[in-house]
């Protein structure tokens, strides 16, 4: 296979688009550029679990930018996958087609393991080598990735159907919050948390990493309301829940 001095991934998530290109030397990968639209394809989904066309014209014409600053690129060098929306929806044959055409490049709709393994991969190599264990938690739009692993090598990986799009939308639709909403969605990711928690318990983790524009967000409210000076704590997260229902309402 031909080595590519530079290379380019394209991310179709539920939440938001990415692209990341960068320049490999010696063995690492340094970013060059990146592009992000927060398109929301998981909001796009109707009750019968299609796209719905807005949407679906918001993420074409974000495919069409990325596809414009990868020309000329070769085919091997671009990367571009689809996670849970696409996953899910019942027209993502029809999406991708045209999504194909406005990115210039295939599209691949990775399953849910997939998708934790490279997430691990991509933390790994961004971090510190490491010979402890490590979780890594992402939220995404329209599903979370846990992974558990030593250096390079994730030792176990699971995606769950609970993001903070299909999350809200379900719970939180006309973005109201009290306490028995709040109940209703925690217990449902409980559900969801319980038939993986004995087993990543019993293997266990030194240090948890959280991988997402979802953990960046929740680590700047906690610092600007004083509740850590960095990272994500429990304590945080229970100061912020009361918060959260005590103002009554997320706005956009």
């Amino acid at each position: 296979m031909a080595r590519h001095e530079t290379l380019a991934a394209v991310d179709l998530g539920s939440n938001s688009l990415h692209l990341f290109i960068g320049r490999v030397v010696d063995g690492q990968i340094y970013p060059l550029d990146t592009l992000r639209e927060a398109v929301r394809l998981g909001a796009g989904l109707t009750a019968d679990k299609r796209i719905d066309r807005a949407t679906q014209a918001r993420a074409l014409e974000t495919l069409g930018k990325f596809g414009e600053r990868l020309r000329g690129m070769p085919r091997q060098a671009v990367r571009a996958v689809g996670t849970n929306a696409l996953r899910v929806a019942k027209n993502a044959p029809q999406f991708l087609r045209e999504a194909r055409a406005a990115l210039g490049f295939p599209i691949e709709v990775i399953a849910g393991r997939e998708e934790a393994r490279l997430i691990y991969l991509g933390v790994a190599h961004a971090l510190p080598r490491a010979g402890h264990r490590r979780l890594v938690v992402d939220v995404g739009g329209g599903s979370t990735e846990f992974i558990v692993g030593t250096g390079l090598e994730p030792q176990l990986t699971e995606s769950l159907y609970m993001g903070c799009v299909s999350y809200s939308l379900k719970y939180f639709p006309d973005g109201e919050i009290d306490k028995q909403r709040m109940r209703a969605a925690e217990l449902a990711a409980r559900q969801e948390l319980a038939g993986m928690v004995n087993a990543y318990r019993a293997l266990g983790w030194r240090e948890t990493i959280g991988s997402s524009g979802t953990a960046r967000a929740i680590e700047s409210i906690l610092q600007e309301n004083g509740y850590v000076e960095e990272g994500i704590t429990r304590e945080g997260l229970e100061r912020l829940r009361s918060l959260a229902i005590k103002q009554g309402r997320a706005d956009p």
